[in-house]
């Protein structure tokens, strides 16, 4: 049978300047390129910027990235395109599709084939995809993943842009139930919308073969949490900086970087805890394990998240979650070896959450068992099938 060739269109894609960015689309990617059934080229866009220059941040961090790179034996190419800041929401679709046309006209012209657009993100990325789709004759399959259909519908123009994509879509797919029903509100049906979960490097996300060194080596001594996450304030880090006043004894760790830096630094001054509270920066995906296998308990205080994979990677480490009821949580922490839900989304509730926890705490031999059963096989096996019954029903037009 001849491999699916794919076109994967994303602006949630790492490069070689922001290592860790849409780590999660590139991870689902490899599974599925592994099963050998399917080849992939990588459109992962960024946007324009002149300067490289530390001084403007996450701007220059894009004007660093590469032209095209090799990850993980997969072709990428980053081309640039132009974003307006603060006021280019209803724009974007229209600026990537206008930038991105002539780079997949290329690829046309240098002999690739593809048999189909696999979309990220919804908005902007899954609109302009539909635009690409509709001008070259490829059907397009688009993957929601969290703010892209549980936030920017509520912006009028976004949400009619939303629903044309729906509409033109071969197929939608969502990587949590949640997710599912938020796009059936907008208006998408129900047998167009395929629930297919992230998964987790179980072979990379391990418990450490020595916890006592590597706890030894974060200079931790007593009931220790982490949190792992941009410094945004939709992660909700300050919830949890606010708990630890609830929570004498314990030590927080935050492994991030973001524009909330400077507030929650002076959060943790306010509150006297910086002896109790470190902000540990960027943390390399390949580290993390150590991290999260030093700690106790994971929190994941967010106020939206699709999927959450931060969960599943503590647990498949021995680290119980202490998570927000929002979005695809529950669909997570199900069983009390994965760790608890609270709610309400306060510091109080992230503090009576740690409590319960603590309370009973799960043995991590279990914990890591109820991770094992989030491999990525059946996320593979549910993409090809989804890709081929897309591929196998298009009739593909007169391209113009």
């Amino acid at each position: 049978m001849q491999p699916i060739r794919l076109l994967t269109f994303s602006t949630l894609f790492p490069q070689a300047a922001r290592p860790n960015h849409g780590i999660f689309v590139e991870n689902r990617l490899r599974h599925l390129l592994g099963s050998g059934e399917a080849t992939s080229t990588v459109l992962a866009p960024v946007p324009w910027f002149p300067s490289g220059a530390a001084r403007f941040g996450d701007w220059g961090v894009n004007a660093r990235a590469p032209r095209a790179e090799t990850r993980h034996g997969i072709r990428i190419l980053h081309p640039r395109f132009p974003v307006i800041p603060k006021v280019g929401m209803s724009l974007a679709p229209w600026l990537l599709y206008r930038a991105m046309a002539p780079v997949v006209a290329g690829l046309l012209a240098e002999g690739q084939r593809f048999d189909a657009i696999d979309a990220h993100y919804v908005y902007p990325d899954g609109v302009a995809a539909g635009w690409l789709g509709r001008r070259f004759g490829l059907p397009v399959v688009i993957t929601a993943r969290g703010t892209d259909v549980n936030l920017i519908p509520r912006f009028a123009i976004p949400r009619r842009l939303i629903q044309g994509a729906i509409r033109d879509a071969a197929a939608l797919v969502a990587v949590s139930a949640a997710l599912k029903q938020a796009l059936v509100e907008i208006g998408a049906p129900d047998d167009k919308v395929t629930v297919l979960r992230n998964g987790v490097e179980t072979d990379l996300f391990r418990p450490p073969a020595d916890r006592a060194a590597a706890r030894a080596a974060l200079g931790l001594s007593g009931p220790t949490l982490v949190s792992v996450g941009g410094l945004i304030e939709r992660k909700g880090h300050h919830r949890t900086i606010e708990a630890m006043r609830q929570l004498p004894g314990f030590t927080l760790l935050i492994a991030g970087e973001g524009p909330e830096r400077g507030r929650l630094s002076g959060l943790i001054a306010q509150h006297g805890l910086a002896d109790r509270v470190r902000l540990l920066g960027p943390w390399p995906h390949r580290d993390l394990p150590a991290l999260y296998g030093a700690a106790d308990a994971s929190v994941l205080a967010s106020s939206r998240e699709g999927w959450a994979n931060v969960l599943l990677e503590s647990m498949a480490c021995g680290t119980p979650v202490v998570a927000a009821d929002i979005w695809g949580n529950p669909e997570v922490v199900r069983a009390p070896e994965a760790g608890v839900i609270y709610r309400p989304n306060t510091a109080e509730g992230v503090a009576d959450g740690v409590r319960r926890l603590f309370a009973a705490l799960p043995d991590r031999a279990a914990t890591r068992g109820y991770a094992e059963a989030f491999s990525w096989d059946a996320t593979t096996a549910g993409q090809l099938a989804l890709f081929r019954r897309v591929v196998g029903g298009y009739s593909r037009p007169q391209v113009a």
